[in-house]
């Protein structure tokens, strides 16, 4: 082939996405500076049932901080590393993890009245086959669900009390 070596390309891992959405009683810009900011508000709105920590290793607000969530799954506490990334400023806050092959997003869209927004929180995972993999999504489905729902109450009320 002339010296050029050909490359394959490689199909996208199978994934699958949790979200949960709410609509919160404040201003759009108020709660996405919740979510940006992982120094003081963002750790404030972790689920102590399910989140032990999280800290900073760079930055701190918005794109280009570098986090360490501490959570507990299935009895023991995991560590996992995180890059935020802002794709939409202001409206869209991602965290990668790339070790995980798993992506957090934190969608803040602002409502009719400008004193609410509706906050959607997802997560995409990588998809294993099988029953066991099926038996995975149904438990991190559940949890999740718990999960998000406290967070997005704590959101509501961190902004309610600022």
């Amino acid at each position: 082939m002339n010296g050029v070596t050909a490359r394959t390309q490689q199909p996208a891992a199978p994934t699958w996405e949790f979200s949960q959405t709410r609509r919160i009683d404040a201003p759009a810009a108020k709660v996405y500076g919740v979510f940006a900011d992982y120094r003081e508000a963002h750790p404030k709105v972790l689920p102590p049932s399910f989140f032990v920590g999280l800290s900073v290793e760079e930055g701190g607000y918005g794109a280009g901080t570098v986090v360490v969530v501490e959570g507990r799954f299935a009895g023991r506490i995991r560590a996992i590393r995180g890059i935020v990334t802002e794709p939409e400023p202001g409206r869209r806050l991602v965290e990668s993890y790339p070790d995980e092959r798993m992506v957090t997003s934190f969608l803040v869209d602002p409502q009719p009245s400008e004193d609410a927004c509706r906050v959607t929180i997802s997560t995409v995972f990588p998809k294993r086959g099988g029953p066991l993999g099926w038996v995975e999504r149904a438990i991190v489905r559940r949890l999740l669900r718990r999960v998000y729902a406290e967070e997005l109450d704590l959101v509501a009320e961190y902004v309610s009390g600022t």
